[in-house]
C-alpha cells in the first residue's frame, strides 16, 4: 500500500469513526530560547518583544518578527491555548453543536467571540480567513506526513499562500505527555505565563491522576478495557497504538482489549469496524466510548447486542475524549476518569 493511500484511510477512518479512534517517536522538548521563542526579554504582558520563532513536530520553524496575535487554528488547539490565556481570531473544525452550542472540542472557549471558518471536515472559508489578518496557523497531524488536521487537502496550497507561517503539534503515535508539552511550549512561546500557579496546579493535578490511574491499574490488572466508537452501522474498536490517549494509558499499566494488526488494516491501523451483530466480539469489563457529537452517544445507541454487553449492564461505560484537548486541565480529568473507573469496576466479562 502507499504512503498516500495509507494516509487516505487513516483520515478518513478516523472522521468515520469520530474522530482519533485508534489512538514510540520521542519527540525533545524544546524548551529553549532558540526554538521556541525569539531572544527577547519578556515584557510585562508576559510576551516576547523581539522576533518570534517556534520548531514544530514537522521539524519546520515558524518565523514572525513579533510574537503572532492574530491565531487561527484548530478547534480543539484554540481551546487548549484558551486555557493557557492565549486567545484565537479563528477557529476551524467542530465548533458549534446543530442546537447552536459549543461543541464538546472547543472546551471553555466563547464561541460567539471566534471567527468560524469551518465547522465539517472539508470546510475552510479562505475569504474568511484572509480577512483575519493571520499571523500563525495551528492545527495538530494524525499522521507522520505532516499533515495539519482539518486542513482540507484540496485548497491547503491556497491557504498556507496567505503567507501566515503554519505550526503543526502530533498527536500521532506517542503517549498523551509529549503532545501536553509541545502545547505547553507553543503557548510561552505566545506570551502564556506558563508559572502561574493555574497552570501549575492544573500539571500537578494531572500527575497525581496518573500515578492514581497506576495504582488502579496494578491493582486490577485483570480488568480489560475497551476503546469503542458508534455509528449507525459500525461500531469501532480501537488499538492503543498510534493514539496518545490510550498509549500512555496503557503506559501506565491499563489492560485494553487489542485488535490485532490485521483487523485493523481497514482503519489504517487504528481501529477496527465490527458490525452491531458482532459487538461481543471481545470481553470487557470498562467500555470508553468517543465521546464528539460525530460518533453516536451510548444513551442514544438502540442496538440490542449493545445493551446485551456485560459492561453496559453493569453500567462501567465512560466517556473518552479521543481528540484530548492538549491542556493539562483539560487532561487531569480524563485520566482522573479512567483511574475512578478502574477502582469502582467489577469483573463481568
Amino acid at each position: 500500500m502507499s504512503n498516500a493511500r495509507a494516509t487516505h484511510l487513516t483520515r478518513r477512518g478516523i472522521l468515520a469513526a469520530g474522530g482519533a479512534l485508534g489512538l514510540g517517536a520521542v519527540l525533545a522538548a524544546c524548551g529553549d530560547e532558540d526554538t521556541n521563542s525569539g531572544g527577547a526579554d519578556a515584557t510585562a504582558s508576559g510576551k516576547e518583544s523581539g522576533p518570534w520563532t517556534f520548531k514544530d513536530d514537522r521539524g519546520e520553524t515558524a518565523k514572525a518578527d513579533k510574537v503572532p496575535a492574530n491565531i487561527v487554528a484548530f478547534t480543539g488547539v484554540a481551546a487548549a491555548l484558551y486555557d493557557y490565556g492565549i486567545e484565537v481570531k479563528g477557529v476551524f473544525g467542530p465548533t458549534e453543536t446543530a442546537d447552536g452550542k459549543a461543541d464538546v472540542q472547543a472546551g471553555d472557549m466563547d464561541i460567539s467571540k471566534v471567527e468560524i471558518l469551518g465547522n465539517e471536515w472539508g470546510q475552510f472559508n479562505i475569504e474568511k480567513y484572509v480577512s483575519l489578518t493571520p499571523d500563525l496557523l495551528v492545527s495538530t497531524m494524525f499522521d507522520d506526513q505532516g499533515t495539519l488536521w482539518y486542513v482540507p487537502d484540496e485548497s491547503k496550497d491556497k491557504i498556507l499562500a496567505v503567507g501566515a507561517p503554519s505550526v503543526g503539534v502530533s498527536v500521532y503515535d506517542r503517549q498523551l505527555t509529549e503532545p501536553l508539552q509541545r502545547m505547553l511550549d507553543l503557548a510561552k512561546s505566545l506570551g502564556a505565563d506558563v508559572t502561574s500557579s493555574k497552570i501549575t496546579e492544573a500539571k500537578k493535578r494531572f500527575e497525581d491522576a496518573s500515578a492514581r490511574l497506576r495504582a488502579a491499574a496494578k491493582a486490577k490488572p485483570d480488568l480489560k478495557v475497551m476503546a469503542g466508537s458508534a455509528s449507525q452501522d459500525i461500531f469501532y474498536v480501537s488499538g492503543t497504538n498510534l493514539s496518545v490517549d490510550l498509549e500512555y494509558f496503557k503506559a501506565l499499566g491499563v489492560n485494553f482489549v487489542e485488535p490485532p494488526e490485521d483487523a485493523k488494516a481497514e482503519g489504517g491501523g487504528w481501529f477496527e469496524s465490527l458490525s452491531w451483530e458482532n459487538v461481543d466480539k471481545y470481553d470487557a469489563d470498562i467500555i470508553m466510548m468517543d465521546d464528539r457529537t460525530s460518533a453516536i452517544q451510548p444513551a442514544d445507541i438502540t442496538e440490542g447486542t449493545w445493551k446485551k454487553l456485560p459492561a453496559v449492564k453493569a453500567g462501567q461505560v465512560i466517556a473518552r475524549s479521543a481528540e484530548p484537548i492538549l491542556s493539562y486541565d483539560k487532561c487531569a480529568p480524563l485520566v482522573e476518569a479512567l483511574a475512578e473507573a478502574l477502582e469502582n469496576a467489577k469483573k463481568v466479562s
